[in-house]
């Protein structure tokens, strides 16, 4: 057995890849995950469309790839974290869609839980805080709003998961019910110091212990796929969260590595090695990876709008016909104006949480146009990774002089790249090999089956793509610095 499947499970798309032993990317495909928004804030997908996807994307990338189910050695996923599903387990149906981490229906649930003064002792446990982006609350409304679940739980007829979990239900016919360390410390239900559900926690958010999967390693035995599904049972032996996927496949392995994800969001990991960080300017502390029973932990920045940015140049202002268009709008921009877009669509994350925030646009002229508009949003990334750096270097010493490692999709704007290592000062690496979430789930599984090497060698396997190195001169970027931060204060004080 000489190859890998991995599977990405994105808030965007649903993606499979075919490596080799030598984790060279065969083959690939891909399907777009339908967006549903019950209310504003509110988003959804359906997971029977997950399912289908990932059924459709695996069978499509092994044909691609000429291979068998006897030549893979095995499956690695990736997903997207804290989207929460509950489904029966007699049947494997979901009682309602999954509410996506990006949802803010909780928003009330969070602030009356935060206003009780229990905060301090959670974030102690869990490195979170009480924010609708975590699972905790999303299970919580399922229970409460779905007619007859709360006492479905009780009795043991439901599973709870983020998407990992319910692929593994399906995938394995109902046989595995479990998670890997990363996506359950994800959850505001797992103590990640003890490595264990914690029944504090699941009592403060009336959540029955019942629902809960076990939580294995990320390189663990996961079971084996349904023979029907792929033409024949496949071992299911890597699970992380996207964004710790990501982090394994830019081969983050040493403390103060770091990288940035630049998918619907932004998401910045720092890892920290087995030292947990607790931060003091609202970062979150998790889990980075958990192997053979060690785990090493990072701080972790969350940006709640990145590349979604550019959809909604797309999609909501019809400036561009294709998101790849935006960067030579951008460029059209006159370097005389500067325009702030605070993309604050479903809040604010990371380091400000706030979840009541909206977005706007400061600096608009007479003579503001597109291009204006195009620019800012690209500008947005580079501004919001700075705030998560920041606090990552006040935090954590070791982040001093960290050159900051980029993937995701947005990641191949080089205008965007540019600007980022400008504001930041610091250069910006971009790897050879792009799909590093699905390289890391690879990596993962490869690593449990013995066809992939130990952490340190793989690590030393990263190529460098294009490192972008900051032309801008200090005056002008503290200029832009200071612009930006006057716009964050701005939205801050409308809503209040």
């Amino acid at each position: 057995m000489s190859h890998l499947i991995a599977i990405d499970q994105g808030t965007t798309s649903t993606r499979a890849f075919v490596f080799d032993a030598e984790l060279d990317r065969v083959a690939a495909a891909q399907r777009e995950v339908r967006q549903i928004y019950p209310a504003p804030a509110w988003v959804e997908h359906d997971p029977e469309e997950i399912w289908s996807a990932v059924v459709t994307t695996v069978r499509e990338a092994m044909a691609k790839a000429g291979v068998s189910a006897r030549d893979i050695a095995g499956i690695g996923i990736a997903n997207q974290r804290e989207t929460s599903i509950i489904w029966e387990m007699a049947t494997g149906k979901p009682i309602y869609n999954a509410v996506v981490w990006q949802d803010r229906r909780t928003a009330e649930v969070c602030a009356a839980l935060r206003s009780g003064g229990s905060e301090p002792a959670v974030t102690e446990k869990t490195g979170l805080l009480f924010d609708p982006y975590f699972s905790a609350t999303k299970i919580g409304w399922l229970l409460d709003n779905v007619c007859g679940a709360r006492l479905a739980a009780e009795q043991g007829r439901l599973a709870f998961g983020t998407v990992d979990s319910f692929l593994l239900w399906r995938l394995t016919g109902g046989k595995i019910h479990a998670t890997d360390a990363t996506n359950a410390s994800r959850t505001l239900l797992f103590d990640i110091a003890r490595g264990d559900w914690d029944e504090e926690l699941t009592g403060l958010f009336s959540i029955p212990a019942g629902l809960l999967p076990i939580v294995r390693d990320c390189n663990a035995d996961f079971g084996e796929t349904l023979p029907d599904l792929f033409g024949g049972a496949i071992r299911i032996c890597g699970i992380a969260g996207d964004q710790q996927a990501a982090a394994i496949g830019q081969g983050c392995f040493v403390p103060g590595m770091m990288k940035a994800t630049y998918g619907t969001g932004c998401f910045a990991l720092l890892n920290t090695g087995t030292e947990l960080v607790c931060s003091r300017h609202r970062l979150l502390s998790t889990i980075a990876y958990q192997l053979n029973g060690k785990r090493a932990y990072a701080l972790e920045g969350s940006i709640f709008v990145a590349g979604a940015a550019v959809q909604w140049l797309r999609d909501g202002l019809h400036l561009v016909a294709k998101a790849s268009e935006v960067d030579l709008l951008a460029k059209e921009a006159d370097p005389n104006q500067q325009v702030y877009l605070i993309p604050a669509f479903v809040g604010l994350g990371a380091p400000y949480w706030d979840a009541e925030a909206r977005g706007a646009l400061f600096g608009l002229t007479r003579s503001s146009g597109p291009a204006e508009i195009a620019r800012a949003a690209l500008e947005a990334v580079g501004y919001q990774t700075r705030d998560l750096l920041e606090a990552m270097r006040a935090d954590c010493p070791a982040a001093a002089d960290t050159v900051l490692r980029v993937d995701g999709g947005m990641s191949v704007s080089d205008v965007t790249m540019q600007f980022l290592a400008d504001i930041l000062g610091s250069p910006v690496d971009r790897p050879k090999v792009m799909e590093t979430t699905a390289l890391g789930a690879a990596y993962l599984a490869g690593y449990r089956a013995g066809v992939c090497p130990e952490p340190e060698r793989f690590s030393a396997t990263w190529r460098l793509g294009h490192r972008f190195k900051p032309v801008m001169d200090q005056a002008t970027r503290a200029h832009k610095w200071a612009g930006w931060q006057t716009a964050i204060a701005g939205i801050r004080t409308m809503r209040s």
